[in-house]
């Protein structure tokens, strides 16, 4: 997909920036220019590669936890979506606090089997 895709990104999908802050005392204003335009959040296309990198990681991870439930058939989902969220965080990948929550978020909703507290 393309930026012309972003409609399909869903809504509760963070769209915050995930630049760093500013250092220094002097005010500042987070902006970039990219052809010709100054951009103080992501680009439409930059927003698409974060949202399809996060949504082919919760693809991955649904994966991995069907291949754990099969291995640990005594770990019930919260057990297993725990273990899981310890692992992911202790990755260091290029997640923003939000992002990482859509993602256990997403991966905890679309797991089978899940109840309906999960």
């Amino acid at each position: 997909m393309r930026s012309g895709d972003i409609k399909n990104i869903p809504a509760d999908f963070p769209r915050e920036d995930v630049r760093g802050s500013l250092a220094g005392f002097q005010p500042k204003i987070g902006v970039r220019l990219i052809d010709g335009k100054f951009f103080s959040s992501l680009t439409e296309d930059e927003l698409y590669a974060r949202y399809d990198a996060c949504e082919d990681l919760v693809l991955q991870l649904i994966g991995y936890c069907d291949r754990k439930r099969r291995e640990r058939p005594a770990w019930d989902l919260p057990t297993l979506l725990t273990k899981l969220r310890g692992g992911v965080a202790a990755k260091g990948w290029d997640l923003s606090p939000a992002e990482f929550e859509w993602v256990m978020t997403e991966v905890s909703q679309r797991m089978p089997g899940r109840s309906s507290t999960g």
